[in-house]
């Protein structure tokens, strides 16, 4: 993601002036307008404080952090910078959200429809479910009566998520409703991960100058 970002951003007529990794530390951080954080999950919580105690906001798209995600918001709200956190920076995924709570908001009322979802992913992605999967539950347990996702086993009131790691899938997510007598499914799929970097990267570019917490929703204007 790293790479693909800076290839996106210098494209796009942007500087970039620090990059950190395990191990490695190039630039200065303190000339950044904006900081993108897409490290593993326990480097996550660090690299973003790093940023925001030096007033510089973060745009995030690691997922499996979110334990700590209050005290991140807080942090940077105490340094008056700004914070936006997303699963997926995609744009099409985004809409699909989007479409997805619409659909369980126009399913709610209809009886006998139970819902199920599956997400692929390739067999470097450490975290499961996906984010991406996590999000989509979320909006669909807003919507609805069930009471929370479990991976397996699902009862009555929750909504399973299968989760699968093969190759290098860069991400699918598929949502079914299933009655006695038919099924609706929505799915995303994304090619490459274009897509997440572009995304992050007009998030970027939308962020500088603002204070407060984000989310693509707000950029996106949806």
């Amino acid at each position: 993601m790293g790479k693909a970002i800076e290839k996106i951003a210098l494209k796009r007529g942007h500087e970039i002036v620090s990059k950190i990794d395990k191990g490695y530390n190039q630039g200065n951080i303190n000339q950044a307008d904006v900081a993108i954080n897409f490290s593993i999950p326990a480097a996550a919580v660090n690299n973003i404080t790093i940023a925001l105690e030096s007033k510089i906001p973060v745009v995030c798209g690691t997922t499996g952090w979110l334990e700590h995600y209050k005290k991140v918001t807080q942090i940077a709200s105490y340094n008056d910078t700004a914070f936006l956190y997303a699963s997926n920076f995609s744009i099409g995924v985004n809409l699909f959200f989007k479409l997805n709570k619409t659909l369980a908001k126009m399913i709610q009322s209809q009886a006998g429809y139970k819902p199920s979802m599956e997400e692929i992913h390739h067999v470097h992605k450490l975290d499961e479910p996906s984010g991406t999967a996590i999000t989509l539950a979320e909006g669909i347990l807003e919507n609805s009566s069930l009471s929370q996702w479990c991976q397996q086993d699902a009862g009555i009131d929750e909504l399973e998520i299968k989760s699968i790691r093969e190759g290098e899938v860069p991400g699918i997510h598929s949502i079914q409703y299933k009655s006695d007598i038919d099924a609706i499914t929505i799915k995303h799929e994304a090619f490459s991960r274009k897509g997440f970097a572009l995304g992050a990267i007009i998030a970027s570019e939308w962020i500088v100058g603002k204070k407060g917490i984000f989310k693509m929703d707000d950029v996106l204007n949806i």
